[in-house]
Order: C-alpha cells, then sequence, then structure tokens
C-alpha cells in the first residue's frame, strides 16, 4: 500500500511541474487631474508598482505551492481510496508483478525468491516470498488449507508465502533422518529429532510452517499423515466413554480423519500390506449404540493399509479403533519416510481423547519415521 501511495505522490508533483506561471500585474495609481501631480506622483507610483508586483510574486507563489500541496494530497487520498477497494488493489498488484523495479526486499534483495522447489531453498531465501497457485496447495494438501494461510493470501492479494527460518530448520531436520550423510557432514552438532512440537504465540507461523513441511515431505515421496484441524477432534460431535479403556471415543471425528487420509495417500495404501492383524476392538457407534455380542474386528491376512482404513470408513463402531491401529501400522512401514503432522494440538485438547498422541504437551505435533 505504501509503495502505491507514494508512487501517485510523486506522478502528481511532476504533473504539477508543467503548470504555466500567471502573474497577476499590479493596479496602477489613479490618474490625478494635473500634470504637476501626475508629475510628483510618478515616482512614487513606480516604486508602489514594483512593490505591489513583488508581494504579488510572493502570493502568488505560495498560492502556488498551496495549490500543488492540496493537489498532492488529493491525489495521494484518492488513491488511498482506491486501495481500499478490493477489486483495485488486486487488480494494482497484478500489474506490479511485471515491473522488477518494485521486487525489492530488505537490504536490496529481491522480495521474491526465483527458487521453484522448497527442496532447492536455502538461508538466502529466508524473509523472501515464494509463490504459489491454489491448484498445486489443494491437490498437494487435499485435507485443506490452515486457516492462517488463507489469511495471509487474503491480506497480500498473493498466493505467496513468506519463507521462515523455522520452516527450513524443520525441513532439514527431517530431511537429515532420510539422509545420514547429511547429518555427519552439514549438521555440526545439530541433534536429529523424530518428535517435534512447535510452540509459540498465536499467528506466528507455526500452521503455515507445518502446512510447507507436509508439501515438502509428499513433494519428496513420503507418506505423510496430515491433519490440519485437529481442535476438530474433540470439538464437536458425538463423544462416548468406552467402558474397556475409560477414555472417550469420538468416532465422526474418526472417520473424517480417515477420509481426508485417503485423499492424497491411496494409490499408496494399496501397496502397502498390514503388519498387524490382532482383532481391532469396536466401539459405540455414531448415534447407533453398540453392536450386540460383538466386541472386536479381525483383519485378515494379507490386508493393505487401504483395506484398513476402508473398514473403519465402514463400520462407524471400528472407526476408532481403526485410526489407533493405523497409528501402530504407520510406525512399522520402513520403506518409505512416514511423517504425521497434526495441527491445532494443545494438552488440553487430548486429555479424553481415545487415540493417537495422548502424551501431546504443547500445540503442533510432527513425527518422522
Amino acid at each position: 500500500m505504501l509503495r502505491s501511495l507514494l508512487r501517485t505522490a510523486v506522478s502528481a508533483t511532476k504533473s504539477q511541474s508543467h503548470l504555466p506561471t500567471i502573474l497577476i500585474p499590479a493596479t496602477t495609481a489613479a490618474a490625478s487631474s494635473t500634470a504637476a501631480q501626475q508629475l510628483c506622483s510618478r515616482n512614487y507610483s513606480s516604486k508602489t508598482s514594483k512593490s505591489s508586483v513583488t508581494k504579488a510574486k510572493k502570493t502568488k507563489s505560495k498560492t502556488d505551492a498551496k495549490s500543488k500541496t492540496e493537489e498532492t494530497s488529493a491525489a495521494v487520498d484518492e488513491s488511498a481510496a482506491d486501495l481500499l477497494d478490493e477489486d483495485v488493489r488486486a487488480r494494482r498488484l497484478a500489474e506490479d508483478e511485471n515491473n522488477k523495479s518494485l521486487d525489492v526486499g530488505p537490504n536490496g534483495r529481491p522480495l521474491f525468491t526465483s527458487t521453484a522447489s522448497l527442496s532447492h531453498l536455502t538461508r538466502k531465501d529466508t524473509c523472501t516470498y515464494m509463490k504459489f497457485s491454489m491448484e498445486e496447495l489443494n491437490a498437494v494438501l487435499p485435507e485443506g488449507l490452515p486457516l492462517g494461510m488463507l489469511k495471509e493470501f487474503e491480506e497480500s492479494k498473493r498466493t505467496a508465502l513468506l519463507v521462515r527460518q523455522n520452516f527450513l530448520d524443520l525441513r532439514d531436520n527431517f530431511r537429515r533422518i532420510v539422509d545420514p550423510p547429511l547429518q555427519s557432514s552439514g549438521s555440526k552438532g545439530l541433534k536429529v529429532r523424530k518428535q517435534i512440537v512447535l510452540d509459540g504465540p498465536v499467528s506466528c507461523g507455526k500452521s503455515i510452517a507445518l502446512a510447507m513441511l507436509v508439501h515438502w515431505a509428499r513433494d519428496e515421496g513420503w507418506l505423510v499423515f496430515y491433519v490440519p484441524k485437529g481442535r476438530e477432534w474433540t470439538h464437536g460431535g458425538f463423544f462416548y466413554k468406552n467402558p474397556q479403556t475409560g477414555l472417550w471415543d469420538t468416532p465422526v471425528q474418526a472417520a473424517n480423519v480417515l477420509q481426508d487420509f485417503l485423499k492424497h495417500n491411496e494409490s499408496r495404501l494399496k501397496e502397502l500390506p498390514c503388519q498387524i492383524f490382532d482383532p481391532i476392538p469396536l466401539g459405540e457407534g455414531a448415534g447407533v449404540g453398540w453392536l450386540k455380542d460383538v466386541d472386536s474386528m479381525a483383519m485378515p491376512e494379507g490386508s493393505t493399509l487401504h483395506e484398513l482404513v476402508q473398514a473403519g470408513l465402514t463400520s462407524t463402531h471400528a472407526s476408532v479403533g481403526v485410526l489407533v491401529r493405523l497409528r501402530k501400522e504407520l510406525s512399522l512401514i520402513k520403506d518409505i519416510p512416514v511423517l504425521i503432522a497434526i495441527d491445532q494440538v494443545r494438552r488440553r485438547t487430548f486429555v479424553y481423547s481415545n487415540y493417537m498422541f495422548q502424551a501431546i504437551l504443547l500445540s503442533d505435533y510432527v513425527l518422522g519415521y
């Protein structure tokens, strides 16, 4: 907005510099009835005329300066009013995209990074913006975009995200898990952590960093279990206390999480076999109560993770048990790296939850294998 205001002010000032200067002639003394009076007053009138012209010039100069200031101010006000119009602002930002002289950030560096991949970002790209498309983000993050990301897009009128240092730290930490040589050569004294809790004030960028980490991991071929709205696990829906565990089951939320997990991983889950074949305990179904004389469900040997998830979606009584089992199955996968990323998680959120991460302490949770 400041950039647009300054540009309008400069343009208005330049336009005023080409206006012609108009002098206001001084009023001459009244004619006298006698020649003597005219002769005596000639020198006086001449001095008066010069003085009047000088004062007129000064008055005109002040008037012109005031006029220029008022017109410049009016132009700035008009520009500010235009910027309050969302359509006008969006159009001007689109026009600025083609003006390379405006691509200037802190310390004279480019405002937007030219790096095309999250994997290739370096420390030099910190505090620059990376451009995305909504089609790309919706394809990579079909579970939904975090509210903080959507808010940033809305306020900036661009689908661009700030490259934050905390994202680069997260990415490099999990990159070293799957590539040990990086740990020994480029990370002196850095300890790799497989479980990370992101903590910080509200709206400091945790959710965006987590979403960018998920984006990077999926680009690299990881199997990612991503929940952008973990708060929904314990807010709304049905809650049933399980007499076998003493904890609370939330079958509706469990089924929603399983459905989201399929959105980006369905084809891969069909190729991954189950490794646990113990019976899956059943719970109370959403709005239908308990099954009579049935308290568990068997998973046949040779079943895939896709079939496991489908079992939880088919039976509301099995949804919570399947989600707990899926968490255990993901921890046993060795052929490909696995990332579990849960947003909007707080300690109070999981006190009564009957599925994964019952020991979560603070905010957003990241787990990599």
